[in-house]
């Protein structure tokens, strides 16, 4: 008989996947679950991929990444922040990146702070390589606040793990939340992990960082949002040199390498200018925020392409069955939170369906 492991067992199954369960019933849904953007790679993008292809570039890279692709990600760093990159690893997309992170700080029982809502994979990652996960609760605005922190911290304490912007909240972090945490993290010597995936998508604030203003800082970062290439899997990690040196060390027996002729594509992509994108997904989030100010209790998010509404009757996974029930596909709170109160909308998506979507969420209010 076979015999699951006692870390395998703490990981659950996605909510997300359940919700996408309960929809396979539905014909062509009014689908705001998706956490990706709706629009299509670029087409010089996608052509140099298919050169590098048939360029025959489709063996392994060196694990740290292409040297082409690291400069120019080291580059666009130091226009970003005004200084270099302490030391950088092209990864196997940002889940590459924290899976690897956690895989190198982490003992059995060590803790890690995470902000409770939060994207859903960093739970089940600490819990799987042994760690204990310490939620800090920000409902309701889904702020920062250092009396929630503190408390939590023990000398198990390893890391504090963030998104910003976040999902699924669409927050973006003040600079006196970021100065905030650093503070904390300075005192008990903790590393922070930034999860900066939605930076490209903010629309009223700049995002800040920690590391620009703690060496103990690991950035995470990639291309599958801002340039619609998920799929791709292609993300980075800069941080500190001896961190990211073990990283490497680890991506050399895991992932091995971000896939090689992507690597190509990449360098391609960051230099493509996809303010335009932005701007319609700017107008998006405002679109949204109008029609359900009145109608939800809602936070309006500065970032990322995210709501994150109070269900009406406080229960996000029976509001969702409803939903669904008018052929709409959303993701319940209970995904991402230890609370079952809130439903993600993600406005990746055509005005068409963004309409309709509206237009029966109004209803359901």
């Amino acid at each position: 008989m076979m015999t699951i492991s006692h870390r395998a067992n703490k990981v659950e199954a996605s909510e997300i996947r359940k919700a996408f369960e309960l929809a396979k019933r539905l014909k062509d849904p009014i689908d705001l679950s998706i956490g990706q953007p709706h629009f299509e790679v670029p087409a010089p993008v996608k052509d140099a991929a298919i050169q590098a292809i048939r360029d025959g570039f489709n063996r392994y890279t060196s694990t740290q990444g292409i040297p082409e692709l690291r400069e120019k990600i080291a580059e666009i760093f130091k226009e970003e922040f005004g200084f270099s990159p302490p030391a950088l690893l092209v990864t196997s997309g940002t889940a590459g990146a924290l899976t690897l992170a956690l895989m190198t700080i982490l003992d059995e029982n060590d803790e890690v702070l995470i902000t409770d809502p939060y994207f859903a994979m960093y739970k089940h990652l600490v819990n799987s390589l042994g760690g204990v996960v310490k939620f800090i609760d920000i409902y309701p605005d889904f702020r920062l606040k250092k009396e929630k922190i503190t408390p939590l911290i023990t000398p198990r304490t390893k890391a504090i793990v963030f998104c910003t912007p976040a999902n699924p909240t669409g927050v973006v972090y003040s600079k006196e939340e970021i100065l905030m945490l650093v503070e904390i993290a300075r005192e008990h010597n903790l590393l922070i992990i930034t999860d900066e995936i939605y930076r490209t998508f903010a629309y009223d604030t700049r995002v800040e960082s920690p590391i620009s203003y703690y060496d103990n800082t690991l950035v995470i970062n990639g291309l599958s949002k801002a340039f619609g290439m998920p799929g791709w899997r292609l993300g980075y990690a800069i941080g500190p040199a001896e961190m990211i040196e073990q990283m490497t060390v680890l991506q050399q027996w895991s992932f091995i390498c971000a896939p090689a002729p992507f690597q190509k594509a990449a360098v391609v992509a960051l230099d493509y200018d996809m303010s335009e994108y932005i701007k319609d997904y700017h107008r998006k989030r405002d679109m949204v925020y109008e029609a359900l100010k009145d109608k939800y209790e809602i936070v309006k998010p500065n970032g990322s392409f995210y709501f994150f509404p109070k269900a009406p009757n406080g229960d996000a996974m029976a509001f969702v069955e409803a939903a669904i029930n008018y052929n709409l596909l959303l993701v319940p709170g209970i995904a991402f939170s230890n609370h079952n109160t809130h439903f993600r909308i993600s406005y990746a998506a055509s005005d068409e369906k963004l309409h309709k979507g509206l237009e029966i969420l109004r209803k359901l209010a």
